[in-house]
C-alpha cells in the first residue's frame, strides 16, 4: 500500500561539504583524515548525517560550522550520490554541497582538533567513497558559476587587490585570463569599492586596494546575466 510507512525500507542520508578556500598559492579544499572504520586513517569529504528535525540546508550549516567555526557561509547545494554500494557499512545516500570560506577566517584550532588539513586542488590525496566524484562535480560547478555571475568573494580578504582577484579566478577557471579584459569587465559591473588605501607589499608604487559591494553584489547574483570570462 502506498500509505504503509512501516513496510518501506529505511536508508541513511549523509551531508557530504566540498569546503574551498583561497590562498596565494591557489585554490584549495579541506579534507579530514577519518577516525574511525570503515577507510580509518584515510582522508575524506567532511560531512555528517541528517537529524530527524532538520533540512537539508541547515544540516550543511551546522556540518559547516561544527568544522570551521564560521556562520554566514556561501555554499550551494550540488547532487544527490545513491549507488547501492558506495557505503559499505549501510545503505547511504548522500547530498553533496560546496562551500566557499576564507582560509583567514575559519577557527584554526578546530580545524587542528578534526585532524583536518588544507590541500591544493590539484594535489590532494585520494579520498574514501564517491567522493573524489563529488570533489569533481564541485569544481565543474564553481567554474560554471565563477564564469557567468560574480561569485568567489567569499575566498578572498575584506581588503583585496586587483591582482588577488585577477589569481583567484584564475585558480578557480584554471586557465591564464587577458588582465585587462578581466579589469574592465569586473569594473563594468560596479560590485567593487575602490579605497584609498594601497597595499605596499606588491609593489614599489603600490597596488590599490578594493571591497566588495555587498548590496550590489547579492543584487548581481540574482539578476539574469553573463559575465563570459
Amino acid at each position: 500500500m502506498l500509505n504503509s510507512y512501516s513496510s518501506a525500507d529505511k536508508v541513511l542520508l549523509a551531508v557530504d561539504c566540498i569546503i574551498f578556500g583561497f590562498d596565494h598559492q591557489g585554490l584549495k579544499i579541506l579534507l579530514i583524515k577519518r577516525d574511525f572504520e570503515p577507510e580509518r586513517g584515510k582522508w575524506s569529504l567532511i560531512g555528517g548525517f541528517l537529524k530527524r528535525d532538520e533540512i537539508l540546508d541547515n544540516a550543511a550549516i551546522r556540518i559547516l560550522s561544527t568544522y570551521t567555526g564560521l556562520q554566514d557561509i556561501y555554499m550551494e547545494q550540488l547532487h544527490a550520490y545513491s549507488e547501492i554500494d558506495r557505503d559499505p557499512v549501510d545503505r547511504t545516500i548522500s547530498v553533496s554541497y560546496y562551500a566557499l570560506i576564507n582560509i583567514e577566517n575559519h577557527n584554526t584550532e578546530l580545524i587542528k582538533n578534526y585532524h583536518a588539513e588544507w590541500f591544493s586542488v590539484v594535489d590532494a590525496p585520494n579520498l574514501i567513497f564517491d567522493h573524489n566524484e563529488m570533489v569533481k562535480h564541485a569544481i565543474k560547478r564553481l567554474r560554471y558559476r565563477t564564469s557567468i555571475k560574480p561569485i568567489g568573494f567569499e575566498l578572498l580578504p575584506e581588503k583585496f587587490t586587483m591582482r588577488q582577484l585577477l589569481e583567484l579566478y584564475e585558480a578557480i577557471l584554471s586557465k591564464e585570463l587577458d588582465k585587462r579584459n578581466f579589469i574592465s569587465k569586473i569594473n563594468s559591473l560596479e560590485i567593487l569599492n575602490k579605497l584609498d588605501e594601497k597595499d605596499m607589499q606588491s609593489s614599489r608604487k603600490g597596488s590599490y586596494l578594493y571591497t566588495f559591494n555587498k548590496e550590489k553584489y547579492e543584487e548581481k547574483l540574482l539578476n539574469d546575466f553573463v559575465l563570459n570570462l
